[in-house]
């Protein structure tokens, strides 16, 4: 394989998958939503366990 025939392979690769990329189920506000609260209660359990400062 050539660097050119392996370029031209991965262009054609990526001019196929033009289709986003994101799953149709996956619905990117609860997905956000979902990743904020478990960070704000990861948050919220690191400073219930560091009262000493």
């Amino acid at each position: 394989m050539s660097l050119h025939s392996t370029a031209s392979q991965l262009v054609t690769l990526a001019a196929e998958g033009e289709h986003g990329g994101n799953h149709e189920s996956l619905n990117p506000l609860f997905v956000g939503g979902g990743a904020f609260v478990v960070l704000l209660l990861l948050l919220w359990i690191t400073t219930r366990f560091n009262r000493d400062r």
